[in-house]
């Protein structure tokens, strides 16, 4: 009798499962319908003011599927490839919409093999020419790591969000020579000042600082590291955390650089904690004061300062 009991609690579990799984792939689909009707209709702008013109959501986070979407529709991409890092499960992600809207090939890395695990596991895995590794990424390791995915080196874009070494790994590759990159920056370190948090192998946002606030580059920072690789900058997402850079020479009179001013977007977001780990919904300039005095590097000098 218990074993029946048993036997019918698990079949009443794999049948919820089941329901989830196909409850999810449902909604997917129509979020991919109405993410294409929207495609269609921003691709259509040619003169905007500000990506946040362009923006709309699907699996992106924030507003990044519209934006990126609008760039394909409007720069030339020798291959419609891309190399996304800090992709979590892939369930938000800036370039899983590309990929199954847009048909382009990828590869992804994150640290967390549990992750990794769910994204290969998945339905679209196989649906599509993805390929994902579970990797903690270093400046010794990252040019190796795009190497072998064996993608061409003009990759269509690339997308650094580790939420720590950002500039440090950005500043190390070489391997590839994409026509988009997407930087996150941290805008409470403001605009006036370029800087980052020293290079730190090991660096986890979450331990660096209580508030997770203490992590990753100015924008000034990442706009000058790019602009010597050759990079132009063209502006910023609404909620103020990524930075669009596109290659110079694959810039037109619909894609233009702008100046840092006029870009710049400072976050809203309220995502401070305490000591406990609770979130505690700082704003303001209330942001910057909880780590003040935490040590920076002015890329500019070399010099280690305090914020």
């Amino acid at each position: 009798m218990i074993l029946l009991k048993v036997s019918s609690y698990f079949r009443q579990i794999k049948t919820a499962v089941n329901n989830a799984a196909m409850i999810r792939s449902y909604s997917e689909r129509q979020m991919l319908l109405l993410g294409r009707g929207l495609s269609e209709t921003i691709t259509s702008k040619k003169h905007i003011s500000s990506l946040s013109e362009v923006e709309f959501r699907v699996f992106s986070e924030w507003g990044d599927d519209g934006i990126i979407q609008w760039l394909v529709s409007n720069l030339e991409f020798p291959h419609k490839t891309f190399v996304e890092f800090g992709v979590a499960n892939y369930r938000e992600s800036n370039t899983r919409f590309l990929m199954m809207n847009n048909n382009w090939s990828g590869f992804v890395m994150d640290g967390a093999e549990s992750n990794v695990a769910q994204i290969v596991n998945s339905e679209y895995y196989w649906r599509y020419e993805l390929t994902a590794k579970s990797v903690f990424i270093d400046k010794e390791n990252i040019n190796s790591l795009i190497s072998s995915s064996g993608l061409d080196r003009e990759v269509g874009l690339l997308h650094i969000d580790l939420d720590g070494n950002d500039y440090w790994i950005w500043k190390e590759i070489d391997a590839i020579s994409p026509v988009v990159v997407i930087l996150e920056y941290n805008s409470i370190f403001g605009i006036d000042r370029a800087i980052t948090i020293p290079y730190d192998k090991n660096f986890l946002r979450t331990k660096a600082h209580c508030s997770n606030l203490y992590f990753g580059a100015s924008l000034r920072a990442l706009h000058q590291l790019s602009k010597a690789k050759g990079y132009s900058f063209i502006g910023c997402n609404s909620a103020g955390n990524n930075a669009y850079f596109v290659r110079s020479d694959k810039l037109n009179n619909i894609v233009k650089e702008i100046e840092l001013g006029k870009g710049y977007v400072l976050s809203r977001s309220r995502e401070s904690r305490d000591r406990k780990g609770r979130l505690t919904h700082l704003t303001g300039t209330n942001r910057i004061k909880i780590i003040k005095g935490m040590p920076v590097i002015n890329i500019s000098n070399g010099q280690i300062e305090s914020l």
